[in-house]
């Protein structure tokens, strides 16, 4: 049998916020991916002193991930979403001293355009080697970004009863965040087709919601024990809390086109993990809906994008989920004062009313007849200038 797995909780100061961002890199020239990902971390190391993390924390830097197309931006442990914005933004500048050079491009997003399996390549990492092993076609599908920001828990109790209440908000953020619409050259009809294809890896997903921090060990213990995993942190869940590092990880996001959409999307989950925490301070129950709610809720965001209507509350109540987000964004305005992230909090209206980024690319496409190479070119002035730009 089993034993379940010592979890342990890391020390982490309350509400402290960090960000990973998934980024592609993309060949000048052509607009397509590029596997340059080793080239780059290696060009960092020589020329730039490129920092990495040690036993003390983590200092701003960028790492290698499971596709060589990808690098991914890592701030320090931050008291403000502005905070970690400037360390973002110093990421950006040192790795675009190295790309510009290749001949390279920096682009976000969910996924690419037209990028094709077949043409990419998995990082050497024996951990990626076995990845693929066990998931074949899927993980070879794995051409994706997303971003995942941490947020900081002062205790291990309040870790589940947070990311239970958080999936309730898992259709806000998936659709404000949702920049995938097309996959291999073709429109999928979707707004994000990334997060529905990552869930196909059965250690992702939407979590199991557990009540006890026993269960959960026990649950982590089993995965262990039938290969299904080789630690906690190879389940990579859409809400996970991070034993390691003391937080709350909400990994639902699309990665953003843009540090400006990035910031806004971290400022919404850092001022409703405070929020939800603060509910706990104050004994008051947290809002859960069914897990069979959070599965319709997630599919019908990942479809439609802002224009899906969802499950509201446990009941079952149905609404449009722009005036959800419009009053969730009115119950949050003293969080936001709280954190400090009132500017970033308040782009959430300016994604509402202009359009996230799958919206922008299906326009760009159908300025151009449904060619995708000025759609890939859009995401990569969308990353340089820092700010969504108009079609």
């Amino acid at each position: 049998m089993s034993s379940p797995a010592r979890l342990g909780f890391g020390e982490s100061p309350r509400s402290t916020v960090g960000l990973e961002w998934e980024i592609g890199l993309v060949d000048s020239d052509s607009a397509d991916l590029s596997q340059a990902g080793p080239a780059v971390l290696d060009a960092l190391a020589r020329d730039v002193g490129e920092p990495r993390p040690t036993s003390a924390g983590y200092a701003p830097h960028v790492t290698g991930e499971f596709m060589k197309n990808t690098i991914e931006l890592v701030s320090g442990v931050c008291g403000t979403v502005a905070d970690a914005g400037t360390d973002l933004t110093r990421i950006l500048e040192r790795v675009r001293t190295v790309t510009d050079r290749l001949g390279l491009d920096i682009m976000g997003g969910g996924t690419h355009p037209f990028a094709r399996a077949a043409d990419q390549q998995v990082g050497d990492k024996e951990r990626y080697r076995r990845i693929m092993e066990r998931t074949g076609i899927w993980g070879a599908q794995l051409i994706i970004w997303g971003l995942h920001v941490h947020v900081g828990i002062e205790h291990r109790d309040k870790a589940l009863p947070l990311m239970r209440a958080m999936l309730t908000y898992f259709p806000h953020l998936q659709a404000l965040s949702a920049g995938s619409p097309y996959w291999a050259g073709e429109p999928t009809g979707y707004a994000s087709n990334r997060s529905l294809l990552f869930q196909q890896i059965p250690s992702s997903g939407l979590p199991v919601p557990f009540e006890t921090w026993q269960e959960l060990e026990a649950y982590a213990g089993d995965m262990v024990h039938v290969g299904a995993v080789e630690a906690f942190n190879e389940l990579h869940w859409d809400v996970r809390p991070s034993p390691t590092f003391g937080t709350l990880e909400v990994r639902v996001c699309d990665g953003p086109t843009n540090l400006s959409e990035a910031l806004t999307l971290a400022a919404l989950v850092h001022c409703l993990v405070e929020h939800l925490s603060t509910q706990l301070d104050q004994g008051r129950a947290l809002p859960v809906l069914p897990p069979w709610f959070v599965q319709e809720n997630k599919f019908r965001s990942a479809r439609y994008g802002l224009d899906a209507t969802v499950i509201l509350d446990a009941d079952g109540n149905q609404g449009p989920l722009v005036d959800a987000i419009g009053k969730l964004l009115v119950e949050l305005e003293p969080v936001a004062h709280r954190l400090g992230c009132v500017a970033e909090l308040a782009g959430v209206r300016d994604i509402v009313r202009s359009g996230a980024s799958y919206r922008r690319q299906q326009a760009v496409a159908a300025a151009h007849g449904g060619d995708l190479v000025p759609v890939v070119r859009s995401m990569v002035e969308e990353m340089r200038a820092g700010r969504p730009l108009p079609v």
